[in-house]
């Protein structure tokens, strides 16, 4: 007869596989001592269970532009639910030394990645579209640019996780070296 003991390395695995509920990941991102890896964001995000009421408070659209909605921040990590109306999109950009993970909750994301060149400029290098559930990541130095098609004819719902959290972002523009810089604002907390 073999027996299984429950050891403290054994049940933090087991934590580690369990899904996790909205204020369960805002609690781990808010424990966080260190910056994450992007691995780790990824991990909680394709646990998180997330439904429709425990994200209303964070879903609000507008006119014009995508809406940043904060969950949560601290110095290592920052989460934010974005809604997009068709046609809502980021500008292209990089994060500027932060990693994070997106994760799908409503409707389709798509994103172009792109590459820039010292001499060429930003050049397209490839798109991918993600469906309700998708989780996605970009590292440091991908560019990308994120949004809703108007094809769409559909809100978008994402969750993102940011580490560090977000400051000043460097945006491009196909075919020039030019890079500029952005502040996202907008955000309601």
């Amino acid at each position: 007869m073999s027996t299984h003991l429950q050891t403290p390395n054994n049940l933090q695995n087991i934590a580690e596989t369990q899904p996790l509920s909205l204020a369960e990941l805002v609690s781990e991102l808010q424990s966080q001592k260190s910056i994450p890896t992007r691995a780790r964001i990824n991990d909680w995000l394709e646990r998180a269970v997330l439904s429709d009421e425990d994200l209303a408070p964070y879903v609000g659209f507008k006119e014009g532009n995508y809406w940043r909605h904060r969950v949560c921040r601290n110095e290592f990590i920052e989460m934010l639910v974005l809604c997009w109306r068709p046609g809502h999109r980021t500008p292209i950009h990089d994060h500027n030394g932060s990693h994070g993970s997106v994760r799908v909750h409503e409707g389709r994301l798509w994103e172009t990645i792109f590459h820039y060149d010292d001499v060429e400029g930003l050049q397209y290098q490839s798109a991918r579209d993600y469906a309700p559930g998708s989780v996605t990541g970009s590292d440091v130095p991908d560019i990308h640019q994120l949004g809703n098609p108007d094809v769409s004819e559909q809100n978008l719902i994402t969750i993102h996780v940011y580490a560090p959290p977000l400051g000043v972002l460097h945006t491009y523009k196909p075919g020039s070296t030019k890079i500029d810089l952005y502040t996202p604002e907008d955000i309601a907390e």
